[in-house]
Protein backbone atom coordinates (compact mmCIF):
# COMPACT_ATOMS: atom_id res chain seq x y z
CA UNK A 1 0.00 0.00 0.00
CA UNK A 2 2.83 2.37 0.87
CA UNK A 3 4.52 1.51 -2.40
CA UNK A 4 1.40 2.43 -4.38
CA UNK A 5 1.00 5.71 -2.48
CA UNK A 6 4.69 6.50 -2.98
CA UNK A 7 4.43 5.89 -6.71
CA UNK A 8 1.33 8.06 -6.98
CA UNK A 9 3.07 10.83 -5.04
CA UNK A 10 6.12 10.63 -7.33
CA UNK A 11 3.83 10.71 -10.36
CA UNK A 12 2.04 13.84 -9.11
CA UNK A 13 5.34 15.48 -8.18
CA UNK A 14 6.85 14.77 -11.61
CA UNK A 15 3.71 16.07 -13.32
CA UNK A 16 3.85 19.25 -11.22
CA UNK A 17 7.50 19.87 -12.12
CA UNK A 18 6.81 19.29 -15.81
CA UNK A 19 3.89 21.71 -15.76
CA UNK A 20 5.99 24.26 -13.89
CA UNK A 21 8.83 23.90 -16.40
CA UNK A 22 6.39 24.34 -19.28
CA UNK A 23 4.92 27.48 -17.69
CA UNK A 24 8.38 28.98 -17.06
CA UNK A 25 9.62 28.28 -20.60
CA UNK A 26 6.41 29.49 -22.25
CA UNK A 27 6.33 32.55 -20.01
CA UNK A 28 9.95 33.35 -20.85
CA UNK A 29 9.18 33.09 -24.56
CA UNK A 30 6.19 35.43 -24.29
CA UNK A 31 8.23 37.83 -22.16
CA UNK A 32 11.02 38.01 -24.74
CA UNK A 33 8.68 38.41 -27.71
CA UNK A 34 6.50 40.87 -25.79
CA UNK A 35 9.50 42.99 -24.83
CA UNK A 36 10.70 43.13 -28.43
CA UNK A 37 7.22 44.07 -29.67
CA UNK A 38 6.63 46.66 -26.94
CA UNK A 39 9.98 48.40 -27.36
CA UNK A 40 10.56 47.84 -31.07
CA UNK A 41 7.20 48.16 -32.81
CA UNK A 42 6.86 51.96 -32.25
CA UNK A 43 10.20 52.47 -34.05
CA UNK A 44 9.57 50.04 -36.91
CA UNK A 45 8.71 51.79 -40.16
CA UNK A 46 8.98 51.28 -43.88
CA UNK A 47 11.83 53.78 -44.06
CA UNK A 48 13.77 51.78 -41.53
CA UNK A 49 13.65 48.55 -43.53
CA UNK A 50 13.95 50.13 -46.97
CA UNK A 51 16.82 52.61 -46.48
CA UNK A 52 20.50 52.37 -45.63
CA UNK A 53 21.95 54.34 -42.68
CA UNK A 54 22.46 58.01 -43.37
CA UNK A 55 25.09 60.13 -41.69
CA UNK A 56 24.55 59.99 -37.94
CA UNK A 57 22.10 57.08 -38.01
CA UNK A 58 23.67 55.61 -34.88
CA UNK A 59 23.22 58.87 -33.00
CA UNK A 60 19.52 59.17 -33.78
CA UNK A 61 19.40 60.66 -37.28
CA UNK A 62 17.72 59.37 -40.45
CA UNK A 63 18.31 56.08 -42.23
CA UNK A 64 17.51 52.41 -41.92
CA UNK A 65 18.90 48.89 -41.71
CA UNK A 66 18.46 47.68 -45.30
CA UNK A 67 22.21 47.11 -45.54
CA UNK A 68 22.12 44.84 -42.47
CA UNK A 69 19.07 42.91 -43.71
CA UNK A 70 20.62 42.22 -47.11
CA UNK A 71 24.01 41.49 -45.57
CA UNK A 72 22.49 38.90 -43.23
CA UNK A 73 20.54 37.27 -46.05
CA UNK A 74 23.60 37.12 -48.33
CA UNK A 75 25.79 35.76 -45.56
CA UNK A 76 23.31 33.15 -44.33
CA UNK A 77 22.31 32.02 -47.84
CA UNK A 78 25.86 31.57 -49.14
CA UNK A 79 27.17 29.86 -46.01
CA UNK A 80 24.14 27.55 -45.74
CA UNK A 81 24.52 26.57 -49.40
CA UNK A 82 28.20 25.74 -48.91
CA UNK A 83 27.54 23.89 -45.65
CA UNK A 84 24.84 21.82 -47.36
CA UNK A 85 27.03 20.96 -50.34
CA UNK A 86 29.81 19.86 -47.97
CA UNK A 87 27.62 18.27 -45.28
CA UNK A 88 25.45 16.01 -47.46
CA UNK A 89 28.39 13.98 -48.88
CA UNK A 90 29.91 13.66 -45.38
CA UNK A 91 26.64 12.37 -43.88
CA UNK A 92 26.09 9.93 -46.75
CA UNK A 93 29.66 8.66 -46.53
CA UNK A 94 29.40 8.02 -42.78
CA UNK A 95 26.12 6.14 -43.17
CA UNK A 96 26.64 4.22 -46.42
CA UNK A 97 30.33 3.78 -47.18
CA UNK A 98 31.60 3.49 -43.58
CA UNK A 99 30.74 0.30 -41.73
CA UNK A 100 28.11 0.93 -39.10
CA UNK A 101 29.51 0.75 -35.57
CA UNK A 102 33.11 0.97 -36.72
CA UNK A 103 35.66 3.07 -34.87
CA UNK A 104 35.74 5.55 -37.76
CA UNK A 105 31.96 6.03 -37.67
CA UNK A 106 31.90 6.46 -33.89
CA UNK A 107 34.86 8.84 -33.89
CA UNK A 108 33.40 10.95 -36.71
CA UNK A 109 30.02 11.29 -34.99
CA UNK A 110 31.70 12.17 -31.70
CA UNK A 111 33.81 14.78 -33.50
CA UNK A 112 30.76 16.40 -35.09
CA UNK A 113 28.96 16.37 -31.75
CA UNK A 114 31.89 18.29 -30.27
CA UNK A 115 31.98 20.69 -33.22
CA UNK A 116 28.22 21.20 -32.86
CA UNK A 117 28.68 22.46 -29.31
CA UNK A 118 31.71 24.71 -29.81
CA UNK A 119 30.83 28.43 -29.29
CA UNK A 120 30.64 30.49 -32.46
CA UNK A 121 33.34 32.89 -31.24
CA UNK A 122 35.82 29.99 -31.49
CA UNK A 123 34.85 29.49 -35.14
CA UNK A 124 35.33 33.23 -35.60
CA UNK A 125 38.85 33.02 -34.17
CA UNK A 126 39.72 30.03 -36.39
CA UNK A 127 38.30 31.73 -39.48
CA UNK A 128 40.19 34.91 -38.59
CA UNK A 129 43.45 32.94 -38.50
CA UNK A 130 42.63 31.45 -41.91
CA UNK A 131 41.89 34.93 -43.27
CA UNK A 132 45.19 36.30 -41.95
CA UNK A 133 47.06 33.38 -43.55
CA UNK A 134 45.30 33.89 -46.90
CA UNK A 135 45.48 37.68 -46.76
CA UNK A 136 41.70 38.16 -46.66
CA UNK A 137 40.42 41.27 -44.89
CA UNK A 138 37.23 41.50 -42.85
CA UNK A 139 34.50 41.09 -45.46
CA UNK A 140 31.47 39.14 -46.59
CA UNK A 141 33.85 36.37 -47.70
CA UNK A 142 35.32 36.17 -44.21
CA UNK A 143 31.86 35.89 -42.71
CA UNK A 144 30.90 33.16 -45.19
CA UNK A 145 33.99 31.15 -44.21
CA UNK A 146 33.13 31.50 -40.52
CA UNK A 147 29.44 30.63 -40.76
CA UNK A 148 30.11 27.76 -43.16
CA UNK A 149 32.43 26.19 -40.59
CA UNK A 150 29.76 26.82 -37.94
CA UNK A 151 26.86 25.25 -39.85
CA UNK A 152 28.56 22.17 -41.35
CA UNK A 153 28.20 20.20 -38.07
CA UNK A 154 24.53 21.20 -37.87
CA UNK A 155 23.83 19.85 -41.35
CA UNK A 156 25.87 16.66 -40.83
CA UNK A 157 24.36 15.73 -37.45
CA UNK A 158 20.80 16.54 -38.56
CA UNK A 159 21.16 14.43 -41.70
CA UNK A 160 22.78 11.66 -39.69
CA UNK A 161 19.72 11.52 -37.44
CA UNK A 162 17.41 11.58 -40.46
CA UNK A 163 19.25 8.76 -42.21
CA UNK A 164 19.11 6.66 -39.04
CA UNK A 165 15.28 6.75 -39.28
CA UNK A 166 15.28 5.11 -42.71
CA UNK A 167 13.94 1.53 -42.43
CA UNK A 168 16.57 -1.16 -42.90
CA UNK A 169 14.19 -2.91 -45.30
CA UNK A 170 14.63 -0.06 -47.76
CA UNK A 171 18.40 -0.59 -47.78
CA UNK A 172 17.98 -4.34 -48.13
CA UNK A 173 15.58 -3.93 -51.06
CA UNK A 174 17.92 -1.62 -52.95
CA UNK A 175 20.83 -3.97 -52.28
CA UNK A 176 18.83 -6.99 -53.45
CA UNK A 177 18.08 -5.23 -56.72
CA UNK A 178 21.81 -4.84 -57.39
CA UNK A 179 21.94 -1.11 -56.71
CA UNK A 180 25.33 0.46 -56.12
CA UNK A 181 26.06 2.43 -52.96
CA UNK A 182 25.64 5.69 -54.84
CA UNK A 183 22.25 4.57 -56.16
CA UNK A 184 21.29 3.61 -52.61
CA UNK A 185 22.37 7.06 -51.46
CA UNK A 186 20.12 8.68 -54.07
CA UNK A 187 17.16 6.63 -52.82
CA UNK A 188 17.92 7.72 -49.25
CA UNK A 189 18.12 11.38 -50.26
CA UNK A 190 14.73 11.11 -51.92
CA UNK A 191 13.30 9.45 -48.80
CA UNK A 192 14.57 12.16 -46.42
CA UNK A 193 13.96 15.06 -48.80
CA UNK A 194 11.50 16.96 -46.55
CA UNK A 195 13.82 16.47 -43.59
CA UNK A 196 16.74 17.65 -45.68
CA UNK A 197 15.02 20.96 -46.26
CA UNK A 198 14.39 21.17 -42.52
CA UNK A 199 18.12 20.69 -41.85
CA UNK A 200 18.94 23.43 -44.34
CA UNK A 201 16.45 25.83 -42.72
CA UNK A 202 17.83 25.09 -39.26
CA UNK A 203 21.34 25.85 -40.49
CA UNK A 204 20.07 29.05 -42.13
CA UNK A 205 18.40 30.14 -38.90
CA UNK A 206 21.61 29.59 -36.93
CA UNK A 207 23.62 31.42 -39.61
CA UNK A 208 21.46 34.52 -39.79
CA UNK A 209 21.26 34.93 -36.02
CA UNK A 210 24.94 34.54 -35.15
CA UNK A 211 26.86 37.59 -33.94
CA UNK A 212 29.98 36.36 -32.12
CA UNK A 213 31.36 34.49 -35.12
CA UNK A 214 31.06 37.40 -37.57
CA UNK A 215 32.26 40.02 -35.11
CA UNK A 216 35.89 39.33 -36.04
CA UNK A 217 35.51 38.39 -39.69
CA UNK A 218 32.72 40.30 -41.44
CA UNK A 219 33.39 43.87 -40.41
CA UNK A 220 30.65 46.45 -40.73
CA UNK A 221 29.55 48.89 -43.41
CA UNK A 222 26.70 51.36 -43.92
CA UNK A 223 26.68 50.59 -47.64
CA UNK A 224 24.73 47.92 -49.44
CA UNK A 225 26.78 44.72 -49.93
CA UNK A 226 27.95 44.67 -53.56
CA UNK A 227 31.17 42.67 -53.58
CA UNK A 228 32.23 39.62 -51.63
CA UNK A 229 35.53 41.17 -50.53
CA UNK A 230 33.91 44.23 -48.89
CA UNK A 231 32.90 44.63 -45.22
CA UNK A 232 29.23 43.81 -44.72
CA UNK A 233 26.71 44.73 -42.04
CA UNK A 234 24.54 42.05 -40.42
CA UNK A 235 21.40 42.36 -38.33
CA UNK A 236 22.89 40.92 -35.11
CA UNK A 237 25.82 43.35 -35.30
CA UNK A 238 23.47 46.25 -36.11
CA UNK A 239 21.44 45.38 -33.00
CA UNK A 240 24.62 45.18 -30.92
CA UNK A 241 25.91 48.58 -32.07
CA UNK A 242 22.54 50.30 -31.60
CA UNK A 243 22.01 48.89 -28.13
CA UNK A 244 25.46 50.20 -27.19
CA UNK A 245 24.25 53.75 -27.81
CA UNK A 246 23.08 55.85 -24.84
CA UNK A 247 20.43 57.54 -27.02
CA UNK A 248 16.90 56.12 -26.31
CA UNK A 249 15.77 56.46 -29.94
CA UNK A 250 18.74 54.44 -31.20
CA UNK A 251 18.05 51.77 -28.57
CA UNK A 252 14.44 51.66 -29.76
CA UNK A 253 15.69 51.08 -33.29
CA UNK A 254 17.78 48.20 -31.94
CA UNK A 255 14.62 46.53 -30.66
CA UNK A 256 12.95 47.20 -34.01
CA UNK A 257 15.91 45.51 -35.72
CA UNK A 258 15.53 42.61 -33.30
CA UNK A 259 11.86 42.43 -34.27
CA UNK A 260 12.79 42.15 -37.95
CA UNK A 261 15.27 39.38 -37.15
CA UNK A 262 12.67 37.61 -34.99
CA UNK A 263 10.15 37.70 -37.85
CA UNK A 264 12.72 36.15 -40.20
CA UNK A 265 13.50 33.41 -37.66
CA UNK A 266 9.77 32.83 -37.09
CA UNK A 267 9.25 32.29 -40.81
CA UNK A 268 12.12 29.79 -40.83
CA UNK A 269 10.70 27.91 -37.83
CA UNK A 270 7.23 27.73 -39.41
CA UNK A 271 8.72 26.39 -42.64
CA UNK A 272 10.69 23.80 -40.63
CA UNK A 273 7.53 22.61 -38.87
CA UNK A 274 5.65 22.33 -42.15
CA UNK A 275 8.45 20.30 -43.73
CA UNK A 276 8.77 18.14 -40.60
CA UNK A 277 5.06 17.31 -40.76
CA UNK A 278 5.48 16.33 -44.40
CA UNK A 279 8.38 14.09 -43.39
CA UNK A 280 6.13 12.27 -40.87
CA UNK A 281 3.40 11.80 -43.47
CA UNK A 282 6.01 10.50 -45.89
CA UNK A 283 7.09 7.86 -43.36
CA UNK A 284 3.54 6.70 -42.84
Amino acid sequence: MRTVKSRLFQEKLAKMFMQLSGIIITGSLFFIVGTILYKGLPYLSWDMISKVPQGGFYIGKEGGILNAILGSLYLASASTLLATLIGIPIALYLNIYVKKGSSLARSAKLLFDVLFGIPSIVYGAIAFSIMVFLGIRASLLGGIITITLLTIPIVVRTLDELISTIPQDLRHVTASLGATRWETARVMIKYIKPGLFTAVLLAFGRAIGDVAGVLLTTGFSDNLPKYIDEPTATLPLAIFFQLSSPIPEVQGRAYASALVLTIIILIIVLCSHILASKQKKHKI
